[in-house]
């Protein structure tokens, strides 16, 4: 936790709450929070459940690990401590995001089990699904989309996930995909699915 640094901060509670943002929503507030290996198809997969929920009359949002290094988190690096922090403030963004009522998908390797518990325990049990994008090391070499694992073998990037700093597998994740195995679109069914069964497409509406 970051300590408390504002002093004279009062929390102001607001009229329109939660469930009544749900209801005029249909749907429920929900993180989806995709973890795993770079190339082991997280945004990929992340993508084309946004795209089907919305195809599906469903609001969502993406919040990506490289987009948000592009702007929110630019200040920080890859160390363990800036990894962290990565993770504790995409995670405050993501609680925000499911107040709000959205299906909120974020995409981020998150290496480290204390830093996604954090987040689940922000948001809440019952509001968290951790979605394992499960693929060997080797897969994901062979994928490389971005020459990372490339760079990150010749010494060019540092402290690489998988590489040269350490992955921690989710222990009890909601939802294994196995990529190496699963098509995209049986992955993204799966994840709807997922959604679907836990009852977040809520009120009122023709999938519950």
């Amino acid at each position: 936790m970051k300590e408390q640094k504002a002093t004279n901060v009062v929390w102001h509670d607001h009229k329109v709450e939660m469930v009544e943002r749900e209801h005029l929503l249909k749907q429920k507030g929900v993180v989806l929070w995709f973890t795993g290996l770079s190339g082991s198809g997280k945004s990929t997969i992340a993508n084309e459940v946004s795209y089907k929920l919305h195809k599906m009359g469903k609001l969502s949002y993406i919040l990506d690990g490289d987009n948000i290094r592009h702007g929110l988190n630019k200040d920080l690096g890859f160390s363990p401590e800036d990894r962290k922090e990565n993770i504790r403030r995409i995670s405050e963004v993501a609680s925000l995001f499911a107040d709000a009522g959205f299906i909120t998908i974020t995409a981020f390797i998150s290496p480290y089990r204390v830093d996604r518990d954090f987040c689940r325990g922000l948001v809440g049990e019952e509001r968290f699904i951790e979605i394992y994008t499960k693929a060997s090391l080797d897969t994901c070499e062979k994928r490389d989309p971005k020459g990372m694992y490339k760079k990150a073998r010749a010494g060019i990037i540092k402290e690489f996930t998988g590489i040269s700093a350490p992955y921690e597998e989710p222990l009890k994740p909601e939802l294994v995909i196995d990529t190496d195995k699963e098509s995209i679109e049986d992955s993204t069914d799966k994840a709807i699915n997922k959604i679907k069964e836990l009852g977040f497409f809520g009120y009122d509406s023709d999938e519950t």
